[in-house]
């Protein structure tokens, strides 16, 4: 699909991007792969790995900046967008901050696409924007809203969007294993609240749903994975066995359990073999079936979170992903 295309992934020095252009270039053959970000120092890094391989392009800006995005787009078939302020408390302190790059920065992706032609984008999204409790989860879900309605709004230019919302990215920078790793050596690891349980998903798995997302979509579909859960104290056992565990309490804007579908969007929800597929509610295209394709609609009573999942990870089988990944935990 991406043979002898043109991809930019926005915010691509971060986590995902990390992951998504190595899989990507190892895959298929795209004509160039664009790195939009910010951040000269991380792209200066990240040049530094793919510094014979002249598919790999650079490109400082901001999602905010919409001229600029416009001149990054120009000839790119198919765009990422992974750009966003997404630390809890950090949007919850900085409100201003994260509603420009969260929402304007949707907004500006939107509008560029569509007057550059691009054919098809894909927005990462999060399960804080299902029925959100925080700054950070409200942004994501009005991105969401946006990305959805652009479909209708591209008009003729023909520039379809669609999302894929995904839960707690292990072993990701900034997330919690990396961080129970790195205060082992205290001997005592802090616990929000021991019923705490969150989704557990791979940047590999992530990138696999972006790629099945760009092939599956016909506009404004959120696809979402199915993956397993697990309690934060189990994780916590799991990356140091021997450790105490103190109880500290929810920080603000933060969930007791994760939700990536809720009881509101039940009746656009259509399951697959390895994912769900919520479909927009605008336009009738919830029951258009070139959307649904083989879907089955889920019941009424359906929910998707991560203390009522039908699937959980063991403690063994983290410890054994963490000793198979421990050079790359917490550096990308």
């Amino acid at each position: 699909m991406y043979d002898n295309k043109n991809i930019l992934i926005t915010g691509g020095t971060g986590s995902f991007g990390h992951t998504f252009v190595p899989m990507t270039l190892a895959k298929y053959n795209p004509r160039r792969l664009v790195i939009y970000s910010r951040d000269e120092m991380k792209q200066w890094e990240m040049a530094k790995l793919y510094a014979n391989d002249s598919r790999v392009r650079f490109f400082i800006g901001d999602v905010r900046d919409k001229d600029r995005l416009s001149r990054a787009l120009d000839g790119i078939d198919y765009v990422v967008h992974a750009a966003a302020t997404k630390i809890v408390p950090t949007a919850e302190y900085n409100p201003f901050e994260c509603v420009k790059t969260n929402v304007i920065g949707a907004m500006n992706l939107i509008d560029a696409c569509i007057d550059r032609g691009v054919k098809r984008v894909v927005a990462l999204s999060t399960d804080k924007a299902s029925s959100p409790a925080n700054l950070y989860g409200a942004t994501k879900l009005t991105s969401d809203k946006l990305f959805i309605a652009g479909n209708s709004y591209s008009g003729s230019h023909g520039t379809r969007f669609s999302v894929v919302r995904y839960g707690n990215v292990m072993g990701s920078r900034g997330s919690v294993i990396p961080f129970f790793l790195s205060i082992k050596s205290k001997g005592t690891l802090p616990i929000t609240d021991a019923r705490m349980t969150r989704f557990m998903i791979t940047l590999e798995q992530g990138v696999e749903l972006v790629w099945h997302a760009f092939e599956d979509m016909v506009g404004g579909e959120i696809y979402v994975k199915k993956i397993p859960s697990m309690k934060v104290a189990d994780v916590a056992l799991a990356c140091v066995p021997d450790a105490k565990h103190e109880i500290i309490g929810i920080r603000p804007g933060e969930k007791l359990h994760e939700q990536m579908i809720g009881t509101e969007d039940v009746h656009y929800t259509y399951q697959y073999s390895d994912h769900f597929k919520i479909l927009p509610a605008i336009h009738n295209w919830c029951s258009d079936p070139y959307r649904i394709k083989d879907g089955i609609k889920v019941t009424e009573e359906f929910t998707y979170c991560s203390d009522n999942n039908s699937e959980w990870m063991s403690i063994a089988s983290l410890q054994t992903w963490i000793a198979q990944n421990r050079e790359n935990i917490g550096k990308i």
